[in-house]
């Protein structure tokens, strides 16, 4: 099966809409404001591809919309029930509850990385940063406690430095590393159809970034296996922005522009959710050639998603403004032509959603 049915078309409910499954090998960008429907919408899209395709994706969740993908609805079909229980669909928790822990191993990240995770510079910190290029530790011989104690008590001023800017930064008492458990790059290594990471339950700001870096990274890192995997962001704006504040920020961003660029050809695919277009780095946002469009009203917006989506008319783009809830426009590869939709119903339960008014029973 090459089409997988997301809903049906906008004032004709009995003509089904469908998307090319096999066009989910280029970038995609999903738009639309709050209340459009958009993570909603997108969940319908994934689902459709864990049930007809093989294709694994890693889902990065900062609201943790997405961490009961596992779990069918009551009003499911009994195939689609019977067929999600197959999955091997894999959510890691960022916060303390059920489920697995999302980890990384801070020994895992590339020299590169950890000097961004330190504010370390090449230049102006370069005793520090030649520490890092020789330290070599095995993952199952790290231990952050005895790490500290032993750059402390090193005669080299680089390592005793070095030292200080870890405790002061307290970067190795985050909840994200893994402390030798597994890490979220062992679980991608086995393939599971979807990892769900719920990024949003960390106590730093910064951990969240981390984690994804420490994801794409290795995945950037393998990729001449050339093992096909989508990557969906969620939020993106929160991963790549136009313009990154912090070290974290621009090392997790250029891996992101990398992968946008060159990716592609190693069956590194990318998924990119968010309320507004120029929020995200315009060398990621170009390289899209799947639209996904949900209601969008800001004139700003929409002149830039004409601008960068010219296989989309500016017209219909435009049309986006009066969309109900639930309505897309579809364009790009994964449509023969640009398609208006009404996206159909999930079969997994949905986490997040709005929070309601409470309301006063006068009766």
């Amino acid at each position: 099966m090459t089409e997988i049915t997301i809903g049906s078309a906008v004032g004709a409910p009995e003509a089904p809409a469908r998307l090319d499954a096999r066009r989910f090998n280029r970038h995609t960008f999903w738009c639309g404001q709050s209340g459009s429907g958009k993570t909603y919408a997108l969940g319908v899209v994934l689902e459709q591809l864990l049930l007809h395709t093989e294709l694994p994706m890693v889902i990065l969740d900062p609201n943790a919309d997405f961490v009961r993908l596992p779990e069918a609805r009551d009003e499911a079909g009994a195939a689609e029930v019977a067929r999600l229980a197959e999955l091997d669909i894999r959510v890691l928790r960022s916060s303390e509850g059920s489920g697995e822990r999302l980890r990384a191993r801070y020994v895992d990240l590339s020299p590169a990385s950890k000097a961004a995770l330190l504010q370390l510079d090449p230049i102006a910190d370069a005793e520090e940063y030649n520490v890092l290029l020789r330290t070599n530790v095995r993952a199952e011989d790290f231990d952050s406690v005895e790490a500290l104690a032993t750059l402390r008590a090193s005669s080299d001023p680089g390592e005793v430095q070095l030292s200080y800017r870890m405790e002061n930064l307290q970067v190795l008492e985050w909840d994200l590393w893994s402390r030798g458990a597994g890490s979220v790059v062992d679980v991608i290594g086995q393939r599971p159809r979807a990892t769900v990471m719920d990024l949003g339950g960390f106590t730093h700001p910064a951990e969240s970034k981390v984690a994804a870096l420490a994801l794409v990274e290795h995945l950037w890192s393998r990729r001449e296996d050339r093992e096909p995997i989508l990557i969906v962001i969620d939020e993106a704006h929160n991963v790549c922005p136009p313009d990154p504040q912090t070290d974290v920020e621009r090392a997790l961003t250029r891996q992101l522009v990398q992968i946008a660029a060159e990716g592609r050809k190693f069956g590194l695919w990318l998924l990119l959710s968010t309320q507004r277009p120029i929020k995200i780095h315009p060398n990621v946002l170009s390289q899209c050639d799947n639209l996904g469009l949900m209601r969008v009203n800001s004139p700003r917006d929409l002149m830039e998603l004409a601008e960068v989506f010219g296989f989309a008319g500016e017209d219909q783009i435009r049309r986006s403004a009066s969309f109900a809830q639930g309505q897309a426009l579809f364009a790009g590869g994964f449509v023969s032509e640009p398609t208006y939709v009404q996206m159909g119903r999930r079969i997994t339960e949905e986490s997040g959603g709005d929070v309601r008014v409470p309301l006063r029973d006068d009766g």
